[in-house]
């Protein structure tokens, strides 16, 4: 190609992740110029609707963030709802949020891996399609998200943007009858899971191990869901309290979605399930931690294409949680704790199945929000898809336009991205000068 010249590549939508955005690169003199991860979907404003509404409505109004993941927005804003009103939930319910988290784990990690990311390895272009290669996979696959799904059914009311989630608890508790006779289906569904573990580690993994910060919450006693403190892989741990203090939001004209950065430099950092193997290897279910030596033998990785690997693992980990609470439920005497409305401030933050959530709220004395902060791990993940670009390309330049298209898309993939959640993918356009 002749000095001077310009190559664009457009793809008009990125398949197999949720929402919309676009990826321009500029590649001047054989080298990356500049890489934009621009979301152009409209913002939501979910913040703003929320300013004035009573704190019954916060948990449901959340929830319709996202219809993968409503769970771990509605829990994050009742954990900090309840930190401004100084309530405190008893062990019981505490342990029936986890069994919740699970059930959401389960099948979002699932659907990411079969019908998302799994394709790519293959040269598949949906999960369909793989599917007509790999039909007992795909069919296990499905089964197994079917029992994450009837949990969070069960617990929550219904599969996608569950009802029953309330400050304080839930509406009402599950009968015992309910659970155990999931148990069946969630013992076959966690053999299910070390198989497709095992099939998934057989992957063709590229090479891409680009040093990151990577950061996860870290609990002392649980693998973590919803509670603990935040770890990095490059500075002390945090506690969620002071969030604010050391993680920013920052606008760029190229995206509707706020960027996050950490630390005073502004540094981009990594969310997911890599970090939270990372952090937490050691309080995972002996069994899971057995499966993540096997799979794992050199130890954490920073591969971006190992993240559908650590995702198989914590499938494999929810399950075996999931069983164990259900073996040792009994039903609550009341589902959720009395409170009082106060002037107050609270924060909290969850693992969502693509990475840590954070939310804040001031709520006033008549029980009303009066602002709120709601970051998502896609938006707090955009900085570190760029850079990661960046890194990666020299390496695919070389080839045809379709080629580094699908290329690009299969590393924004790995993230298991959520555009919906974060405006809060793919057309690429890239230039060659």
């Amino acid at each position: 190609m002749t000095d001077g010249s310009t190559r664009k590549i457009t793809v008009e939508a990125l398949t197999r992740v949720e929402g919309e955005g676009a990826l321009h690169v500029r590649l001047r003199d054989g080298g990356v110029e500049s890489v934009k991860l621009s979301i152009y979907e409209p913002p939501r404003f979910f913040e703003a609707f929320l300013q004035g509404r009573r704190l019954e409505e916060v948990p449901d109004i959340t929830a319709r963030i996202c219809g993968i993941c409503p769970v771990a927005y509605q829990m994050t804003s009742v954990h900090a709802l309840e930190q401004a009103l100084g309530v405190e939930i008893t062990p019981e319910i505490r342990i029936l949020r986890r069994l919740l988290y699970c059930g959401e784990w389960i099948e979002s990690h699932v659907l990411h891996i079969y019908m998302l990311n799994a394709p790519d390895f293959f040269d598949s272009h949906s999960g369909i399609e793989l599917a007509k290669r790999f039909p007992d996979e795909v069919t296990q696959g499905l089964r197994i998200k079917k029992v994450g799904n009837r949990l969070l059914e069960i617990l929550g009311g219904r599969a996608i943007h569950p009802v029953n989630v309330r400050v304080g608890g839930f509406y009402r508790s599950p009968e015992v009858s309910q659970l155990t006779e999931l148990l069946p289906d969630l013992e076959s569904a966690l053999d299910a899971a070390i198989e497709s573990a095992r099939w998934v580690a057989g992957f063709d993994f590229p090479c891409f191990d680009l040093p990151m910060e990577m950061v996860a919450l870290q609990h002392d006693e649980e693998y973590p869901m919803n509670e603990g403190h935040i770890a990095s892989s490059a500075r002390p741990k945090i506690a969620v309290a002071d969030y604010e203090k050391h993680f920013a939001e920052v606008h760029v004209p190229h995206s509707t979605a706020l960027q996050s950065e950490i630390g005073d430099a502004g540094a981009p950092y990594f969310l997911g399930p890599l970090a939270r193997l990372r952090f937490n290897h050691e309080r995972l279910f002996p069994q899971a931690r057995r499966l993540t030596d096997e799979l794992f033998p050199d130890g954490p990785t920073e591969n971006r294409f190992h993240s559908i690997l650590a995702r198989s693992i914590e499938v494999v980990h929810s399950l075996i949680e999931a069983i164990s609470i259900i073996k040792s439920f009994r039903p609550l005497k009341r589902p959720f704790v009395e409170y009082t409305p106060c002037n107050g401030f609270g924060c909290a933050a969850t693992e969502a199945p693509r990475g840590m959530i954070y939310h804040s709220y001031q709520v006033n004395d008549v029980g009303e929000v009066v602002t709120s902060k709601i970051v998502p791990p896609t938006s707090q993940n955009q900085k570190q898809i760029e850079l990661d670009l960046v890194g990666f390309l020299p390496s695919i330049i070389q080839q045809s336009d379709d080629r580094v298209a699908a290329e690009c898309e299969k590393l924004i993939r790995t993230y298991d991205p959520c555009i919906s959640c974060s405006t809060h993918f793919l057309r690429l356009t890239m230039e060659r000068r």
